[in-house]
């Protein structure tokens, strides 16, 4: 069995997720005038010089101290309710159709990323991935986030994530797929037998050229709902109280990704 494993942020959706939840979570209430902007500040920071380990621990920290005291399940709530809206417009074609080549090429399709389960799985089931690897917050008794991270899924961490799917799918790894915009993901790229740098950034390009991996680069969104239906429960409502995070808030923007069209094979 063959399977392919996508990072989030430039590779899937065309900006980082702070970026798209910021303004509605700034009209809820959920996230202050003055973290919205030190968030803008260090996502532009990503944008134009990547996410290493220093950077990402800084930015981890400041999403925990955002996200301590959120309930969980509202969180997860309204962001069922507003991935329609919020994301929906920014996923890349290239990456539709990437990932329907390899659905189609029956590859398992999987979406590991930094970025909180929170996100990660409802888009996982709005794009008709086979699952999802994310990070996980620590919360309390009451269902609130406590301030600490029971996984993060960063650097070798995402590697190890994919070992113990493949072991558990019975996916031949060395003939599977990843796709990933940044140098913390090395070690996920280094796991599988087919790696491509998706908008990489200088680092990550630098490997690749030094490997002779293959570049691809995305630059087309498209709506999703024009290319296919939402599933059941996934439908738009308009941007309602996109409470996406005061618990997962600032985590949205940093984490990663951009891509092109490969056929699969």
């Amino acid at each position: 069995m063959k399977a392919a494993f996508f990072d989030l942020d430039k590779t899937i959706i065309a900006r980082a997720s702070m970026v798209a939840y910021g303004r509605p979570l700034l009209r809820e209430g959920l996230l202050s005038a003055t973290a919205l902007a030190r968030a803008m500040v260090m996502q532009v920071a990503y944008l134009h010089f990547g996410a290493g380990e220093e950077r990402m621990a800084k930015i981890r920290e400041k999403v925990l101290e955002v996200a301590k005291g959120a309930d969980k399940r509202e969180v997860a709530r309204l962001v069922r309710e507003t991935l329609g809206d919020v994301i929906e417009p920014i996923i890349f074609a290239e990456a539709l159709d990437l990932i329907e080549s390899h659905r189609a090429a029956g590859h398992l399709v999987f979406i590991v990323s930094a970025s909180p389960e929170e996100i990660v799985l409802p888009l996982a089931e709005y794009l008709g991935a086979t699952g999802a690897i994310a990070s996980r917050a620590v919360v309390d008794e009451e269902g609130r986030y406590t301030g600490e991270l029971e996984l993060y899924v960063f650097g070798p961490a995402k590697a190890k994530a994919i070992r113990d799917v493949a072991e558990r799918s019975g996916v031949a790894l060395s003939e599977s797929y990843a796709y990933s915009d940044s140098i913390t993901d090395l070690p996920m790229l280094e796991e599988v037998g087919h790696p491509y740098a998706v908008n990489p950034d200088r680092a990550l390009a630098k490997v690749a050229a030094d490997r002779d991996w293959e570049v691809l680069h995305f630059s087309s969104p498209i709506r999703l709902r024009d290319r296919m239906p939402a599933p059941p429960g996934l439908q738009a409502a308009a941007v309602t109280g996109v409470a996406l995070a005061a618990a997962t808030g600032a985590a949205l923007y940093a984490w990663r990704h951009g891509l092109r069209l490969r056929p699969a094979s």
